[in-house]
Parts: C-alpha cells; sequence; structure tokens
C-alpha cells in the first residue's frame, strides 16, 4: 500500500482548520450550524460502530443503545445526582462502555445473523426500558430543559456552550481525539489482531489469539465512544426522549458505515457526512426527498460495494493509466 507523502500531523491540522472554517461558511444561520453538531455526532456514531463492525467482523445492530445509554445516564447523574457535566460524561461514557462488554460477553460465542439478532434483541430491550421506567425517565413524556455543558475558562475567557458554534467546537475536538485514538490503535499490533479476527476466528485462534477477548475489546470502545456522544446530545438539543434511540437509528449508523467504506478511517466519516446532509439537500422535494435518498444509498452498494472511499481510490489508478497512455 502506497503511503501518504505528507505526514499524519499535516492531514491533523487540515483537519482541525475545516472544522474551524465550517461555522463561518455556515454564517449566521442556526439551522445549518445545528446540522454540523449532527454531523459530528454522527461521525463519531459511525466511527465507533466501525470498529465493531468494519475492524472486528461482528455485525452490531443494536448501537443506537449505546447512544441512548450515554445520553440518559449523563443527564440523570446531573439532575438526580448533582454531578458536574464533565463528570457526568465520563462516568456515562465508561458505563456505555461497560454494558458493551457485557454484551461481548454473552453475544460473543455467535456470530453471522445470530449476533445481529441478539444485538438488535439488546437495542429493543432498551428503548423498551427508557420507554416504561417512568420514573426514572419519565417514559414517552421525555425530559425537558436540559442545558448545555457548562462553560469552560481558558486563558481567562469564559466560552459558553449555549452558542452552538462554541458547542460545535466541543465535540469536533473530542471527536478529533476520538479519531486520532482509532487510529493509533488500529495501526498497532491490536489492529493488526483486530483483523484476523474478522478474517478468520478459527484461524485467529489457532494462533493463539483470544477472539473472545478482542471481540468484548471492541464492543467495549465502540460502545464507550458512542456513549460519548451520546452524553453531548441531550445538552444539543435540549429535550430527552426514548424515540431518538429507537433501533431503527441503528440502520441509519450502519448504513453510514457501509456507503462510507468499511474497515477504514476515513470511509465511516464521509458515509456519515454523506448521509446526514442528503436529506436535508432534498427537502426542498417534499417527500420524494427519500425516494432519492433511497435510490442513492441503492446505487452506491451496488456500483460501490466498497463504499464511497473505495470508489474514490478507483479513480487514481485510472487517471494514472490514462495519463501514461496519452503520454506514449
Amino acid at each position: 500500500m502506497k503511503k501518504s507523502s505528507f505526514p499524519r500531523w499535516v492531514w491533523y491540522a487540515l483537519a482541525i482548520l475545516v472544522v474551524i472554517a465550517l461555522p463561518i461558511i455556515a454564517g449566521g444561520s442556526a439551522y445549518w450550524k445545528s446540522i454540523l453538531i449532527s454531523i459530528v455526532l454522527n461521525i463519531m456514531l459511525a466511527m465507533s460502530l466501525n470498529l465493531i463492525l468494519g475492524y472486528t467482523g461482528q455485525l452490531h445492530l443494536g448501537h443506537s443503545a449505546f447512544y441512548g445509554v450515554g445520553a440518559y445516564a449523563t443527564t440523570l447523574l446531573i439532575q438526580k445526582a448533582g454531578l458536574n457535566f464533565w463528570v457526568a460524561m465520563v462516568m456515562s461514557s465508561m458505563l456505555a462502555g461497560f454494558i458493551g462488554i457485557l454484551l461481548a460477553f454473552f453475544a460473543t460465542r455467535l456470530r453471522g445473523h445470530y449476533l445481529a439478532i441478539a444485538s438488535l434483541a439488546f437495542g429493543v430491550i432498551l428503548y423498551q426500558v427508557l420507554i416504561n421506567w417512568d420514573s426514572m425517565t419519565s417514559g414517552p413524556l421525555g425530559i425537558y430543559g436540559i442545558s448545555p455543558p457548562p462553560p469552560m475558562h481558558i486563558f481567562g475567557n469564559e466560552i459558553k456552550f449555549n452558542n452552538k458554534v462554541n458547542l460545535f467546537y466541543l465535540i469536533s475536538t473530542v471527536a478529533i481525539v476520538v479519531f486520532i485514538f482509532l487510529d493509533n490503535i488500529l495501526r498497532s499490533p491490536i489492529g493488526e489482531t483486530l483483523r484476523a479476527v474478522r478474517e478468520d476466528e478459527v484461524s485467529a485462534a489457532s494462533l493463539g489469539i483470544n477472539t473472545k477477548l478482542w471481540k468484548m475489546f471492541s464492543f467495549g470502545i465502540g460502545a464507550a465512544i458512542a456513549g460519548l456522544a451520546g452524553s453531548f446530545y441531550p445538552g444539543f438539543v435540549g429535550t430527552l426522549v426514548p424515540d431518538s434511540f429507537v433501533v431503527v437509528e441503528s440502520f441509519t449508523y450502519l448504513a453510514m458505515v457501509i456507503v462510507g467504506g468499511m474497515g477504514t478511517l476515513l470511509g465511516p466519516i464521509i458515509g456519515a457526512i454523506v448521509l446526514t446532509l442528503l436529506p436535508e439537500v432534498l427537502r426542498g422535494i417534499g417527500d420524494a426527498r427519500l425516494l432519492v435518498y433511497g435510490i442513492s444509498l441503492t446505487l452506491v452498494v451496488l456500483f460501490m460495494p466498497g463504499g464511497i472511499l473505495q470508489g474514490i481510490k478507483a479513480l487514481k489508478p485510472k487517471k494514472a493509466s490514462s495519463t501514461t497512455t496519452s503520454i506514449s
């Protein structure tokens, strides 16, 4: 594989510049600033699911449940236990990760569609808990009036997160840290181990790899990242209702991973951006947008089975060969 001619820190710096520029490009539109925040949250969810599905090969269909655990745990720890948001955020992420490890412990003996059904059942169970545990979650009525994260003081300046631009920068910073964390893990021997489990569990086990342990690892890290994203969701929208974490949402995150490019770092990011923006861009054509959205997804899966990222990479050799032919 040909490596990039630029060091990794250059790409990280470029990503930071893009993040800084996006709210400026959005101008004064509160609507598009909200869309930017939704994109970053979806990127975190897609990256976390990609660790489980793309790198470890576990078909997980209950990812929205971990998102919901992070959102509800953070809100309840703040409102009922009186904890600071930052402490609640860390604890909620750890709780989601612990639940992910528990799910993996009982489900890792399953494979393929059996694992998919088990994880789907987990998502359904958690949704029913959120709906029916009225004394804790307020049930279908939801929780309202949720405040954004408290202000931070940096170099003597108070940064308030009721400003959507500041909130976008905060969540984007967390997303970049998560990306760097995953990038370093997946380029280490840990990443090679996860890929070995994905390709052939029996062969991996014959080499002395504890496949169950590494499945639990990927579920735990993936769930913790999803819970971390969920911690920011209530403060962003101001309300919290169980319908935001219905099982159907898991299929949206799954589509982001597949459409962008499963088993790659950049693929889920591309998928999250495209599948968050596309419905908004098509909103002007009314209900027909759902038809166009569905057709677009079908075409991507049919003609780019490796995702959009694979399609982009496939264009490069063609350009090189066509240039060589014209020169000769």
